[in-house]
């Protein structure tokens, strides 16, 4: 099935409030416990988010690794607004900020992190090469990455079947968001590609579910 991009921002303040309120608690813990599982859990340093929407990742990685810091950037200002609300009220804002930049002309607060994180934003990207620009020019020798994204379907059928499967709950807004988001994703194969471009291919690709691929390394 050939790839069928979607719009990169989600800048409609319901559509962020939506995402912001369904309930993400497995794949986003899941994504927490793979970087655990992968570099350990004595994670320490500053840490960069690339799209981190309502920052419910933000906070969850805060609670498990208390010793990092995080900064999570995003292009939609609805996100950042409930990101930043959630995280004063979760009392995790001396440890988290957050920046409004869009790739690939972000203007980050620091030239290089120790860990750089991405869940999801890759495949609102027409253009991918500006995601693993990013990660090599913010990261430096010995920074970590962690990449996690959807996997596209061979066909709309499986798409059909997983939004069955995962989604059939959701409000019809999220329903929608999900399924277009399997047809704009990329396959592991493109991914391998693209990481060869950038001249990235000391990262791992690894599936981790029937619809999730994680990237991780060492740069």
């Amino acid at each position: 099935m050939e790839r069928i991009p979607e719009p990169e921002l989600m800048d409609d303040p319901a559509q962020a409030l939506a995402y912001a309120q369904a309930d993400f608690s497995a794949p986003h813990d899941y994504f927490v416990e793979l970087v655990a599982q992968r570099f350990g859990t004595g994670l320490c340093g500053t840490v960069l988010d690339l799209g981190c929407g309502p920052g419910d990742i933000c906070r969850r990685f805060a609670r498990r690794f208390p010793d990092c810091r995080i900064h999570g950037i995003d292009a939609s200002a609805p996100m950042l607004e409930l990101a930043r609300r959630d995280t004063r009220a979760a009392s995790l804002d001396e440890r988290i900020r957050y920046f409004s930049a869009r790739l690939p002309d972000a203007t980050l607060p620091l030239p290089h992190y120790d860990l750089l994180l991405s869940n999801s934003l890759l495949h609102h990207l027409s253009e991918p090469a500006v995601l693993w620009e990013t990660i090599a020019r913010h990261g430096r020798t010995g920074s970590r990455v962690f990449v996690m994204d959807l996997m596209r379907p061979g066909d709309r059928a499986r798409a059909e079947s997983l939004l069955k499967t995962y989604a059939a709950d959701e409000p019809a807004v999220l329903q929608k968001d999900f399924f277009h988001s399997l047809l704009a994703a990329y396959r592991p194969d493109e991914v391998r590609q693209q990481l060869a471009r950038q001249g990235l291919e000391q990262l791992a690709i690894e599936v981790v579910s029937d619809r999730h691929f994680i990237v991780c390394g060492e740069l």
